[in-house]
């Protein structure tokens, strides 16, 4: 049972990895869509390394309630995944794509934080657009782009960059990967590195 399990989770990893960088097509929003063109890869600087305890903070999501990041520790690993901007295509690609990997997730037994510096308001109807996600998704709106900043993410114009942390279960980062802006982190990558922390 468990090999089957495991085959189809390789199957599914494999099919992710291979179907490039849009595989859920943000044609699915029809024209709401903004394309700001090709941005510069990276503009910020990391204020935290891997090995530091991931800086605490408290967080309003989409549902109105309040997430605090210390709240799992002891008891889940953490994904944070920042973005830059609600309703642009990267975006609008890369979070309904971890609606596909969910099992993947709770295998790892980690969970999911989605941070913009988005307005509330914005983050809900652009999820609602998406047909929902899994995961909490909650705005750094205000103060503006502090959480972001307290990462070391908040770029020059006010966003945030693209950025995962993972997070033990003791609050210590593990991994940090801030790539190129203009592209979708790579999945099968963020699965080996929970993966990482569970086996």
């Amino acid at each position: 049972m468990k090999s089957i399990f495991i085959s189809a989770f390789g199957a599914l990893i494999f099919f992710l990895c291979l179907a490039g960088p849009s595989f859920c097509g943000s044609s699915a929003f029809g024209n709401k869509i903004f394309d700001p063109g090709s941005l510069k890869p990276v503009d910020s600087v990391l204020k935290v390394k891997t090995g530091d305890k991931a800086p605490d903070f408290t967080l309003t999501s989409i549902d109105g309630k309040a997430v605090k990041l210390s709240s799992f520790t002891g008891k889940k690993n953490v994904m944070l995944t920042f973005i830059p901007a609600a309703w642009t295509p990267i975006c609008s690609d890369q979070w309904p794509g971890y609606n596909i990997a969910e099992n993947l997730f709770k295998h790892y037994d980690t969970i999911l934080i989605g941070i913009s510096v988005d307005s509330l308001s914005t983050l809900f109807a652009w999820t609602r657009d998406m047909g929902g996600l899994w995961f909490d998704v909650v705005s750094d709106f205000w103060p503006h782009g502090a959480v972001s900043n307290s990462f070391g993410v908040l770029r020059s114009n006010g966003t945030a960059d693209r950025a995962i942390f993972l997070i033990d279960k003791k609050g210590i980062i593990q991994f940090i990967h801030v790539g190129d802006i203009n592209i979708r982190p790579d999945l099968g990558m963020l699965v080996q590195e929970m993966k990482k922390l569970t086996f």
